[in-house]
């Protein structure tokens, strides 16, 4: 199963464009991604540039319309792992590792498998997924 890990930092959503992790953080953070990597469960990783450097993009009857962050909320999205496991259950047991501190939260989430879809919706997709996998390298 995969699963995509979401990290949500305390304080995220009102970091500046010039925003960079304390050192010490960093160091914590990159052990623990080392840990992931040694036990062959880390499938990709990624931080985000705060959220006052992003723009939001919204869909309704008219034409796509354009936000740029910051953007309203008390939590952002900061980075999230993909990881490879065989329950949630290992999923949480990783992350109760995780060192992040104060109000932070780590939502997860598992990742669909085209397997997993019903037949009519697996026929839609037709040959696409297995193609974007090798566009991919994967």
């Amino acid at each position: 199963m995969r699963f995509m890990l979401l990290v949500y930092p305390e304080g995220f959503d009102t970091a500046g464009p010039d925003f960079a992790p304390p050192p010490e953080a960093m160091a914590a953070m990159m052990k623990f991604n080392e840990e992931l990597a040694s036990a062959g469960v880390l499938q990709s990783l990624d931080g985000l540039h705060p959220p006052a450097m992003g723009a939001r993009v919204h869909y309704g009857d008219g034409a796509p319309t354009v936000t740029y962050g910051p953007f309203p909320g008390k939590e952002a999205l900061g980075g999230y792992w993909m990881i490879r496991v065989d329950s949630l259950d290992e999923a949480i047991d990783w992350m109760k590792r995780c060192p992040m501190h104060g109000k932070s939260a780590v939502e997860i989430r598992q990742v669909f498998e085209m397997e997993e879809f019903p037949e009519d919706v697996r026929k839609a997709a037709g040959d696409a997924p297995a193609r974007l996998k090798e566009a991919m390298g994967r």
